[in-house]
């Protein structure tokens, strides 16, 4: 109960501090600058800690991160590396986030270390600052290395060579623009054969339906695709990445006053995204107080070195006291 209370209580001051127009924290500067990143353990249920399910996810750990740092917070995606050594992260006030990833002896989620944080960059290569520019919300590793973020409020998608480089513009689909000012691109991954999947996060053409593009690789340039993603009503997607087995793996997030936040793990078939066509999503599993979450936005994968796949889930705290950046690891059934 107490945790349900602190949920709910967290997003009533989000909603207050929001329309107080809190100000967000200056840009990190020009220059990347080290991080302690604290971490605490958490478990997956707060009246079970013994418990190492839920759904179809098995429990690797979890933590709730600070850091020294007042950009440190917001994380919006999430990348780890395919040897599972180190994670990227980006927020959706305009920093990025590199750091080493600890284990415990079993291999399971322990904590961050040699944390760095710097300021994404604009066009002029210079740190983006105000809102409207700096609201990145999706991330992804594009096959030779580079990095495609996603923005809101000014809907666009830019190619970093390194997080902290200098971007180029991405020409988007046509109707990018006609998204939500706060509804846009959050759910975006890059495949090996150099497309990208991209799934809006509220806009809606087909009634019950959430707008999703395929972006195929076409004269240094990309073509663009629609097909639909079948809403759940009240959960809107926040993040997605293929998993190893080809399959694609999505967070679904809601939220009202009287339940709080809820989080979906789903997952769908690489053969449901097709031009034209419709995906309709699987749940593996269903977060929600007293288990561990919090506003989960960002989402990885890779093979285990048993050959398992895992998954990382990270929140972004709105850069407000009573919520948490946290950090979860988990295991898919087979």
């Amino acid at each position: 109960m107490r945790a349900a209370v602190r949920s709910l209580l967290g997003f009533c001051l989000l909603v207050a501090a929001a329309c107080a127009g809190a100000p967000p924290p200056a840009p990190v500067g020009a220059q990347p600058v080290a991080l302690e990143i604290r971490s605490q353990p958490l478990v997956l249920k707060l009246d079970e800690p013994a418990l190492r399910r839920v759904g179809k996810l098995v429990w690797r750990g979890g933590i709730s991160m600070t850091a020294n740092s007042a950009n440190f917070g917001g994380w919006s995606d999430l990348h780890v590396a395919a040897d599972g050594k180190s994670l990227s992260s980006i927020s959706d006030e305009g920093s990025w986030l590199t750091a080493t990833i600890d284990y415990d002896a079993d291999g399971n989620l322990a904590g961050l270390s040699s944390g760095r944080i710097g300021s994404l960059r604009g066009l002029d290569g210079k740190p983006l600052e105000n809102k409207a520019m700096s609201d990145a919300e999706g991330m992804a590793r594009l096959p030779d290395g580079s990095w495609l973020v996603a923005f809101e409020r000014q809907h666009r998608f830019w190619r970093y060579p390194t997080l902290d480089g200098t971007p180029t513009l991405i020409e988007g689909p046509a109707d990018l623009g006609r998204q939500p000012n706060n509804g846009g691109v959050e759910a975006v991954t890059a495949l090996a054969d150099g497309r990208i999947i991209a799934i809006s996060e509220e806009y809606v053409v087909n009634p019950g339906m959430l707008r999703g593009w395929i972006g195929q690789p076409a004269g240094g340039g990309y073509t663009w695709q629609t097909f639909d993603y079948a809403k759940t009503t009240d959960f809107n997607p926040t993040a997605l990445v293929q998993l190893p087995d080809g399959s694609f793996c999505l967070l679904e997030r809601a939220f009202d006053m009287a339940r709080g936040v809820r989080v979906r793990v789903m997952q769908f078939d690489a053969a449901d995204v097709k031009p034209g066509g419709t995906v309709r999503a699987k749940e593996l599993a269903w977060l929600v107080s007293p288990y561990a979450v919090d506003n989960l936005e960002g989402l990885a994968a890779r093979k285990g070195a048993r050959g398992e796949t895992l998954l990382w889930l990270i929140s972004d705290d709105n850069f407000n006291p009573v919520q948490r950046n946290i950090l979860l690891m988990f295991e898919l059934e087979k």
